[in-house]
């Protein structure tokens, strides 16, 4: 790691930056892959799952056996487990249900807005190494209390041509069965274009590697929408001296055992800490099974000592960590100065690993830097926000004047007379 002490202002870019995606070489990669898949539909599926899964499947989806066997491949522990956080994510969302409020902006104009669920989206689940069916869940969960009737997945498949059984009990817990053996870009560009087996999705959820992220990007500019811009997962701690040495270091090894492109910000008032994590780091690392993946992402990310947890703040809200766990004495009342963030962890007993799988809030989050502009996933998320308004005829004559007097202002005399005709041509 590389330590800071009592950085100021100017040094806040240097501390902050994120390793940067070489986009232009990726997108030579994969916009041939968008085109075949968008030409050649299911034919250019079956022949990159071969070229970069290693399988050639007879069937692109699974079958209703696999998914019915899933649950009997799990032990028991998990599939309870998966239930827990099915629940406390529910129980989140539900809250997040808006009412249609009428609002009557003056005598006789109504106005209110209503949420329409998406019909069709599309969720990316990786595979690979870390098979995310917490991902699965914490999509599917707001997707099927907002509504959304049409929802078909995609994850990659293994050399055997099946599916991680943990995903497949995940979804099919919330009656999600239409699952595609399909991962990567081409995966991305079934969900997007359609092909004779998929029909093309209004909005694209689900993180993976850099190929599929920039085909994720590269379809958004046209039609389709995504749930927001992916990079490298990141965890930022802020801590006083009250905090546990042990406990800091095993919240930045989680995250950084995503990957090596993985980074973590530790920012302490205490040297004396900084230190004592350290230590932590070395010891912990010596048992975790994905050490190496640790190593790597430690390698480049930042211990920052600062004089006051004001500055401390003032660094973070920079930065605009998309975890960040607040481990000081007062850790409410500290919240209260954080601005940027995609989610906040507050004291000893609120590891970001709860938000990872079963607090109930939603792990999909801006990286980036991304979350000084942008929120997590949500109900809304999958939802329309349409507006609509109704004026009696006493509210149009309250309100037609205003109207025509803006509408020539503007040059825009067909709006005028809009209003104008309905209350007997009477100009203003």
């Amino acid at each position: 790691m590389k330590r800071y002490s009592f950085p100021d202002q100017s040094q806040y870019e240097e501390i902050v930056c994120r390793p940067r995606l070489e986009t232009a070489a990726i997108e030579k990669k994969v916009e041939p892959i968008l085109a075949a898949v968008k030409e050649q539909g299911d034919v250019a599926l079956r022949e990159f799952t071969q070229r970069f899964d290693g399988v050639l499947l007879e069937s692109l989806w699974v079958s209703e056996s696999e998914i019915s066997d899933a649950s009997a491949q799990l032990a028991p522990e998990l599939c309870d487990a998966i239930r827990i956080a099915r629940k406390n994510i529910e129980s989140f969302h539900r809250s997040q249900i808006a009412l249609d409020a009428k609002v009557e902006t003056m005598p006789g104009v109504y106005c209110w807005r209503r949420s329409i669920p998406l019909e069709r989206v599309g969720f990316y689940v990786p595979g690979g190494s870390a098979p995310l069916f917490s991902t699965a869940l914490m999509m599917a969960v707001p997707a099927v209390i907002a509504g959304c009737q049409d929802i078909v997945v995609c994850t990659p498949p293994g050399r055997d041509g099946k599916i991680n059984p943990a995903i497949l009990f995940t979804l099919s817990e919330l009656g999600i069965t239409r699952i595609m053996k399909v991962g990567g870009a081409q995966a991305i560009a079934a969900l997007a274009y359609g092909t004779e087996s998929i029909a093309a999705v209004q909005k694209i959820f689900g993180p993976g590697n850099q190929y599929v992220t920039v085909a994720k990007q590269l379809v958004s500019r046209e039609r389709v929408a995504i749930d927001m811009p992916a990079g490298p997962s990141e965890v930022a701690v802020i801590a006083d001296e009250s905090a546990d040495p042990g406990f800091v270091a095993a919240d930045l090894l989680a995250q950084a055992e995503h990957g090596s492109d993985s980074q973590v910000l530790l920012v302490s008032t205490s040297e004396q800490l900084l230190n004592a994590v350290e230590g932590e780091l070395e010891k912990q690392l010596a048992t975790l099974p994905r050490s190496s993946f640790a190593r790597e992402a430690l390698a480049s990310s930042n211990f920052v000592q600062v004089r006051s947890l004001q500055d401390g703040f003032a660094l973070i809200n920079h930065y605009a960590p998309e975890h960040l766990i607040i481990l000081t004495k007062n850790p409410s009342q500290d919240a209260s100065q954080v601005i940027n963030a995609g989610s906040v962890f507050l004291g000893q007993f609120s590891p970001e690993s709860v938000g990872d799988y079963a607090s109930g809030t939603n792990h999909i989050l801006p990286t980036n830097g991304y979350a000084a502009c942008l929120s997590g996933v949500s109900l809304d998320s999958f939802v329309r926000k349409v507006t609509f308004q109704e004026l009696t005829q006493a509210g149009l004559v309250g309100i037609g004047d205003a109207v025509q007097l803006m509408a020539r202002a503007e040059g825009l005399e067909g709006h005028a007379r809009a209003v104008s005709i309905r209350l007997g041509g009477k100009d203003v």
